[in-house]
């Protein structure tokens, strides 16, 4: 079987990187961008710092802003519609990952009119055409859209998250400016970076994984366990190493998948509107625990990446503990909740465990589960 990967065209990574994005829209040709970013960060002066740099280069652009934390079909309907009456040629999504969703969906639909059902581009869908082009300028360090071929869509009749995949959406730039998110609270950074570390470990345990994406889950694991504290202290080296380690970490699972980590938050986040780095942070190592006996001895260089200090004396069951316990230090340094007591009804248990099941991510899981098992993971967590 070959094993592939798929990456940007190009990214900047670096303080002022934003300033590239001119260049690079004027020497592919391009003429007038579509500019998606929530409404707080337009609120907050944020989504200005890119805005300016194309106000000072003279470029047209269009802004739309009908997009929720959790981004809907109909965030994605509306903004296809806007789109085409816009005459934009490009987008530029400014935020976290519900921006640069919204930007994928937008651009995929309208490439490929058939698929303007949003709910046909669930799981692998068989489009033809690349989307619009895309420049990826991400707020948050976490989600790593700009270089993923993913974006998660919110059924809210349903009360279910759609996880799409699809190489022709990964944006033709992506531009990680570390500037960007400065302006993040505290509680935001923590979420998002605990993510983005949800991200490289389940990427590197996940039945796909392979020696290329094991080398980029490993170092961002290390990078992101020396300098998520420092982010949310919102220090310019914490911000900038965080920046670089989500981004990595993106390179890596994209290409190989994740685990049921990722299916047991994506319920709470179309149910409860739970933050998704939130839902991650807490299930984490719950699901390591479980997770265990399916990942030989790779607990041993997580631990290892995560700063702990002599690994290569421990027997197995302990790496596996220290290994746990290091994301739960980190988790609990940085104010993650420790359980979905707060969250989850009980009542809502099952259908939370069914839907997580059918999740996109679910078959990446390195050990086979069950809805049943599932469950007794959210029970245990309650």
């Amino acid at each position: 079987m070959a094993n592939r990967i798929v990456l940007n065209e190009t990214s900047y990574h670096g303080s002022g990187a934003i300033k590239e994005i001119a260049a690079e829209a004027k020497a592919r040709g391009f003429q007038k961008a579509f500019v998606c970013s929530d409404p707080d960060l337009i609120k907050f002066n944020v989504t200005k710092k890119v805005t300016d740099v194309l106000d000072e280069a003279g470029l047209v652009y269009e802004i739309y802003s009908n997009i929720k934390p959790n981004p809907t079909i109909e965030n994605v309907q509306t903004g296809v519609a806007a789109f085409q009456a816009s005459g934009a040629d490009y987008l530029i999504a400014i935020g976290g990952g519900s921006s640069m969703d919204t930007a994928k969906a937008i651009g995929i639909i309208v490439a490929n009119p058939e698929f303007a059902d949003v709910r046909s581009l669930e799981g692998v869908a068989p489009t033809k055409n690349k989307c619009v082009p895309i420049i990826a300028v991400p707020t948050t360090a976490g989600t790593a859209a700009e270089v993923t071929i993913n974006y998660v869509i919110t059924d809210a009749e349903k009360n279910r998250k759609m996880v799409c995949v699809d190489v022709h959406d990964i944006p033709v730039i992506a531009v990680v400016d570390p500037d960007m998110m400065t302006s993040m609270p505290k509680g935001l950074t923590a979420a998002t970076g605990m993510d983005a570390l949800t991200h490289a470990i389940e990427g590197y345990i996940t039945k796909g994984a392979w020696e290329m994406t094991d080398m980029f889950h490993l170092k961002a694991i290390e990078i992101i366990a020396k300098s998520l504290r420092d982010a949310v202290a919102n220090t310019p080296e914490g911000r900038t190493q965080m920046a670089l380690g989500q981004y990595v970490a993106g390179m890596g699972f994209s290409n190989v998948g994740l685990g049921i980590v990722h299916s047991m938050a994506h319920p709470l986040g179309a149910l409860y509107d739970t933050p998704h780095g939130v839902a991650n942070a807490i299930i984490l190592p719950t699901v390591m625990e479980y997770n265990a006996p399916a990942t030989g001895d790779k607990y041993k260089y997580i631990a290892k990446a995560m700063g702990v200090e002599g690994v290569d004396e421990m027997s197995q069951e302990e790496y596996r503990k220290a290994a746990i316990d290091a994301v739960k230090k980190l988790s609990q340094d940085v104010g993650i909740p420790a359980d979905l007591k707060e969250i989850v009804k009980p009542e809502d248990v099952q259908f939370l465990s069914e839907s997580a099941f059918a999740d996109a991510c679910r078959p990446g899981n390195p050990r086979d589960t069950s809805v049943e098992e599932i469950k007794a993971l959210y029970e245990s967590l309650m």
